[in-house]
């Protein structure tokens, strides 16, 4: 057999075995993109799958936990967080989805506790903004507006164009009864959205309440 007969062959078999790790790869499911595209309960039986096999895989238990509070799963979305921080304490998007979890249980203390504990982790955080709106949702519930306010400036600052946002700042800084700056709020929040029925009536509320 001649060198470049078999140089050949070496060739068809290393494009063969290619072939078969691409096809291999391209056939293994993407917990990541099925939450993307909003097949949450896939993305769920994904990430199960793959704790099975792999139990302390962090980006399995943070897909996971996304996927279970789109899915308004929140007290399965804790015990998960809860197991994967066992973990990995400190991970900062399962410190988040522990917040946001809470948050949607009505553990006010616990999810404030959760999110303070994200923005020292991770200051610049992909959800760094969405935390400090919980945070200023969390401090309305609670009363406490003052605190509110500066939580919900601080998500309006890096999430500018979200109208709603600037909406519940106007509403903690009416509840404070800082009407100037409540109607600066709702006027934002209109220019982004001319309809949000919030804003308006927030609005309205304010003015009234400033000219009295």
């Amino acid at each position: 057999m001649t060198r470049l007969n078999i140089f050949s062959r070496v060739v068809l078999v290393l494009l063969f075995l290619l072939t078969a790790v691409t096809a291999t790869a391209q056939e293994q499911p993407d917990a990541l993109a099925m939450y993307r595209q909003g097949e949450y309960a896939k993305a769920v039986d994904i990430c199960l799958a793959e704790l099975e096999t792999s139990p302390r895989n962090m980006n399995s238990y943070t897909v996971l936990g996304w996927s279970l509070i789109a899915l308004r799963r929140y007290q399965e979305a804790l015990d998960y967080a809860q197991q994967g921080l066992e973990i990995s304490r400190y991970d900062h998007r399962v410190v988040e989805i522990a917040g946001e979890a809470n948050f949607y249980l009505g553990n006010n203390v616990e999810a404030l506790q959760f999110f303070e504990e994200y923005t020292v982790l991770a200051p610049t955080g992909d959800r760094i903004g969405i935390v400090y709106y919980f945070m200023g949702e969390t401090f309305i519930r609670i009363g406490e507006y003052n605190h509110a306010d500066i939580a919900l400036s601080t998500a309006v600052y890096h999430s500018p164009n979200i109208a709603r946002w600037w909406a519940r700042l106007g509403y903690a800084r009416e509840m404070a009864e800082d009407f100037k700056f409540a109607m600066e709020a709702y006027d934002q929040a209109l220019k982004l959205n001319p309809s949000l029925s919030d804003a308006l009536r927030g609005k309205e509320r304010a003015a009234t309440k400033m000219n009295s």
